[in-house]
């Protein structure tokens, strides 16, 4: 795997980072859960950015850090789906995509346009009309919907099915990836300013750990994400999306404990990161859906 970007790589990158630094954010009277932006979603359609992954000179790869970038803005936006799974199903479908599992309430689910649906073993695409889905209240962080009644479905063969699965499953460790990465950073921000026994919390050696250990579990995952995106392997896929799930829980936790009463309020942005990973972290079956494909994937053979 070659770590060098190219020169469109990289020009795509300033490009996303220039229009994401708009949207990092949270507004100062912006006292919820679910941060959403109408004009990321627009300029991001108006960019061609959701067909990144189409593009030769760039693919999947790129997407995957499109997705990474983005997913670390305050405003929370359907990038996932949209440029790292929608260029893999059998057929064009309008975005935006959400994803569906056992009925449950999703993630964008109000706002779609097409849907992916897990039942069991199952997977199948459905193309709602508005009337069949409704906005769901929630404390993840994301825009919350669900299905009214019943769909047409398309069902997905077999290798199909496969094939989005693992793609799901590198959509889920982007996201989790640029989410873990900037709750880090807010929360580097808050214990450098924030003083206790007349020091900066993070002078204190026992904090400095527990962020360092965060920041070599968010690093890990990044470089499995981006191998994933990379080779498109199913094994790698899964490693990367059980590692998000995994490690994310941990941090997820530590941070909270080092902003300790202020983690806990919607004047600070911590929860617009963490609590988007809280609802990841139950996505494709969880830990242990995505322990399961590590097994048969990378371990099927042995």
């Amino acid at each position: 795997m070659d770590f060098t970007l190219t020169a469109d790589q990289s020009a795509l990158c300033d490009a996303i980072d220039r229009l994401a630094q708009r949207f990092d954010a949270k507004p100062i009277d912006f006292h919820g859960f679910a941060l959403a932006s109408a004009e990321l979603d627009r300029e991001l359609e108006e960019g061609s950015y959701f067909d990144i992954a189409q593009i030769p000179e760039l693919g999947p790869l790129s997407a995957a850090m499109a997705v990474e970038r983005l997913a670390r803005c305050a405003h929370a936006s359907e990038t996932a789906l949209s440029m790292l799974v929608r260029p893999q199903l059998p057929g064009e479908f309008a975005r935006a995509l959400a994803l569906v599992e056992n009925g449950r309430p999703g993630r964008f689910v109000a706002q779609a346009r097409t849907l992916i649906l897990i039942d069991g073993e199952e997977l199948a695409i459905a193309e709602p009309a508005p009337e069949q889905l409704e906005a769901v209240h929630s404390i993840y962080a994301y825009p919350m919907g669900r299905v009214k009644g019943e769909l047409k479905r398309n069902r997905l063969s077999a290798a199909d099915a496969a094939s989005i699965r693992s793609w799901l499953r590198v959509a889920l460790a982007a996201e989790a990836s640029g989410l873990i990465q900037a709750a880090i950073d807010s929360t580097v921000e808050h214990i450098s300013v924030r003083k206790q026994f007349g020091r900066p919390l993070g002078s204190f050696q026992a904090l400095r750990h527990r962020m360092a250990e965060c920041q070599v579990l968010a690093g890990g995952l990044r470089w499995l994400m981006l191998k994933a995106a990379w080779s498109g392997d199913a094994g790698d896929a899964a490693l990367a999306a059980s590692h998000a799930q995994d490690s994310g829980t941990r941090i997820v936790y530590d941070l909270h404990q080092m902003l300790g009463a202020m983690g806990m309020t919607l004047e600070h942005p911590l929860h617009l990161w963490t609590y988007r990973l809280k609802a990841l972290f139950s996505e494709l079956g969880g830990r242990g859906g995505q322990a399961s494909a590590v097994a048969q994937h990378c371990f099927a053979a042995a």
